[in-house]
C-alpha cells in the first residue's frame, strides 16, 4: 500500500502539483503586491468601505447598515455550509476509487492512471476544501467583529467624540471589513483552484492548462473587469 502510494509521486505528478501550488501561492502574493501599487477590486473597494463607514457615523439609524453586513455574513455562511457538503461527498468517493477509475477510462483523452493516483487527486481536493472551510469560518468571525464595531460606532449625535476621532474610527472599521473580505476572497479563490483539479482526473496537461486559465480569469476580474471600472468611476465622483 505504501509503495503504491509513493508511486503516485512520479515526477510528472510532482511537477503538475508543484505548478498548481506555484500558481495559487504565487498569484496570491502577486495580487496582494499589485493591489498596493495599482487599481484593483480590493484597493478600490477599500475606499468605498471607508466612505460607507463615514456615512454610517452620520446616520440616525443603522438598520440598513446592519442588514447589509448581515447579508454578507449569510453569503459566507452559505459557502461554509456548502464546503462541508462537498467534503462529505469527496470522502464518500474514496472507497469507490476503482469504480471511478473505470468510468474515467470512457472519457476521450483520458490518460491511463492507477487507482492510487486517482486517490491522490481526491485527497488534494479534500485538502483544498478543508482549507476553504476554515477560511470561510474565519471570515464569518471577522464579519462578526465588524458588526460589533459598527454597533459601537460613535455617531455624530453622540457627545464626547470629535470629527477627527470619528473619521479615524471609520477607517479602522473599514479596515476590519477589508480583512474579513480578503479572508472571504481567499476561500472563494480556493473554489476557483479546486475547479482546476477536475481536469487532472483526465489529463495532467489539461490540469496544467486549467490552472493557468484560473489564474488568467482571477487576474482579469481583479485588475481589468468592468465592475472595477465602475467602482473607480464612483470613487472619483466621491472625491470630487
Amino acid at each position: 500500500m505504501t509503495l503504491a502510494f509513493l508511486q503516485t509521486f512520479h515526477w510528472s505528478n510532482a511537477l503538475s502539483l508543484g505548478w498548481f501550488l506555484l500558481c495559487w501561492v504565487g498569484y496570491s502574493y502577486f495580487a496582494h503586491y499589485m493591489a498596493k501599487r495599482t487599481h484593483s477590486l480590493s484597493s478600490v473597494l477599500h475606499d468605498h468601505r471607508v466612505n460607507w463607514m463615514k456615512a454610517l457615523l452620520n446616520r440616525e439609524a443603522l438598520v440598513a447598515d446592519a442588514a447589509l453586513i448581515s447579508n454578507i455574513e449569510r453569503q459566507v455562511s452559505f459557502f461554509a455550509s456548502t464546503t462541508i457538503l462537498v467534503l462529505a461527498g469527496l470522502l464518500a468517493v474514496i472507497p469507490n476509487i476503482g469504480t471511478i477509475n473505470l468510468l474515467l477510462t470512457e472519457i476521450p483523452f483520458f490518460e491511463k492512471t492507477s487507482e492510487s493516483e486517482i486517490q491522490l487527486r481526491v485527497m488534494v481536493l479534500c485538502c483544498i476544501f478543508v482549507y476553504a472551510f476554515f477560511t470561510f469560518t474565519w471570515a464569518m468571525r471577522q464579519f462578526g467583529f465588524s458588526s460589533v464595531l459598527m454597533g459601537a460606532a460613535p455617531l455624530r449625535k453622540d457627545e464626547g467624540s470629535s470629527q477627527k476621532q470619528r473619521n479615524q474610527y471609520a477607517r479602522y472599521t473599514a479596515k476590519m471589513i477589508d480583512q474579513a473580505s480578503h479572508t472571504y476572497n481567499y476561500g472563494l479563490r480556493a473554489y476557483y483552484f479546486a475547479m482546476a483539479i477536475f481536469p487532472w482526473f483526465i489529463s495532467q496537461w489539461l490540469f496544467v492548462g486549467a490552472t493557468a486559465l484560473v489564474v488568467a480569469v482571477l487576474y482579469h476580474r481583479e485588475f481589468h473587469s468592468k465592475p472595477l471600472v465602475t467602482l473607480r468611476t464612483l470613487a472619483k465622483m466621491n472625491k470630487d
